[in-house]
């Protein structure tokens, strides 16, 4: 069982890490705040019995044994885990405020280290759109640049297989262990035979329509830029491209016909000041400018602005007038924790410290952007 703790982690402290993370209520950003606050998983989870009775409930803590069998499944498999905040963690992706706190890595994970670009695009692609995807893949690996998309039919098939010989991560929205969709179960073996397969979820889970938008967010995360082929402006393309945007990322979409729906959404980004790309050079360049790409230093990482005062600031206890005054200014309509910080005038510790026990309590919900609402 231990070679699928990634960093090589005691096994005591990957189980712990693992029973936090698959415990109810604990969602990334919570998982990040409980380290910090308790400075390591066993000691969080000893506090949150009692965490979570302060809002009158009752939390179920993810047995030992389950960890266990996760980790003893992706063993199984060849596959190992990679802990948020453990030097084999991709670091472009620990930047994102909701980044997965583990993931499971079936393959070459030495590709996490080297420059990366997300190609993402329609399901239902044209014959040119896998072409010129499957083409520019291949340029963009012979450039050095592994490529990065989500598994599916259409752009993202074509993009792994014109990177493959370079090298090409999957992200998949179930278990690494489940192929999906059923035709591109010979694509995803040679993935974990000569690239690599990224998952957030269990092995053996299925994937359902919630995972897909938690795939895009990795897909993004992952890479200095995300580059759209083809794509409707409400698809799941768009939103990968958005979410490379609220990070900081290059957004790059290739242009097309007007008349084509596919090439609605590229059309818009584009509008929208997005990089227009005709080729891999175009790409390379855009990329150079955030330290990847020709012309920079492999593995030279894009440095996201600093987060808000209320990030990481978990020492400060709670009374419960303070607890009261943050509770008084939330509602069901997301605000930003830096405005709760402002109204309440109390320090960003204390208010990290209220929302950390709400949410456990099942009294708050976070939304992106670094906002939360009361549930």
């Amino acid at each position: 069982m231990t070679p699928a703790c990634g960093d090589a982690l005691p096994i005591a402290d990957a189980i712990a890490r693992l029973r936090l993370i698959r415990t109810d209520s604990i969602g990334p950003v919570t998982y990040r705040q409980l380290l910090t606050r308790f400075g390591d998983a066993a000691t969080a989870l000893r506090a949150l019995p009692d965490l979570a009775r302060r809002g009158g409930r009752a939390l179920v803590v993810a047995s030992a044994a389950a960890a266990e069998a996760e980790l003893a499944a992706l063993d199984r498999i060849g596959a190992r885990m990679l802990f948020i905040g453990t030097p084999a963690y991709p670091s472009l992706l620990a930047d994102l405020e909701t980044a997965p706190p583990v993931l499971a890595a079936r393959g070459d994970t030495g590709l996490l280290d080297r420059p990366a670009v997300a190609i993402v695009g329609a399901r239902n692609a044209s014959a040119a759109g896998v072409r010129f995807a499957r083409q520019l893949a291949t340029d963009l690996a012979a450039e050095d640049m592994v490529v990065v998309s989500g598994l599916a039919r259409g752009i993202d098939a074509a993009a792994h297989q014109g990177a493959m010989q370079g090298g090409t991560v999957a992200v998949v929205a179930g278990g690494v262990d489940i192929v999906y969709p059923p035709e591109n179960a010979a694509l995803m073996a040679e993935i974990a035979e000569q690239g690599l397969i990224l998952a957030e979820q269990m092995p053996g889970v299925e994937p359902q329509a919630r995972h897909f938008p938690r795939r895009n967010r990795i897909i993004a995360g992952l890479a200095a830029g995300t580059l759209v082929v083809e794509g409707a402006p409400r698809s799941g393309s768009l939103i990968t491209a958005r979410v490379a945007a609220e990070a900081g990322r290059e957004v790059m979409a290739v242009p097309g016909s007007p008349l084509d729906p596919r090439a609605q959404g590229c059309n818009l980004l584009i509008r929208e000041g997005a990089t227009l790309v005709q080729s891999a050079a175009d790409v390379i360049e855009a990329l150079s400018a955030f330290g990847q790409g020709a012309g920079s230093q492999l593995g030279l990482r894009f440095k996201i602005a600093e987060p808000g005062a209320w990030r990481g600031e978990m020492a400060a206890d709670a009374g419960d007038a303070e607890r009261a005054e943050v509770a008084r200014l939330l509602s069901p309509t997301p605000v930003a924790i830096d405005e709760i910080v402002r109204l309440s005038q109390l320090p960003a510790a204390v208010v990290a410290t209220v929302l950390l026990d709400m949410e456990l309590a099942g009294a708050l919900v976070r939304h992106a952007g670094g906002r939360v609402a009361g549930a």
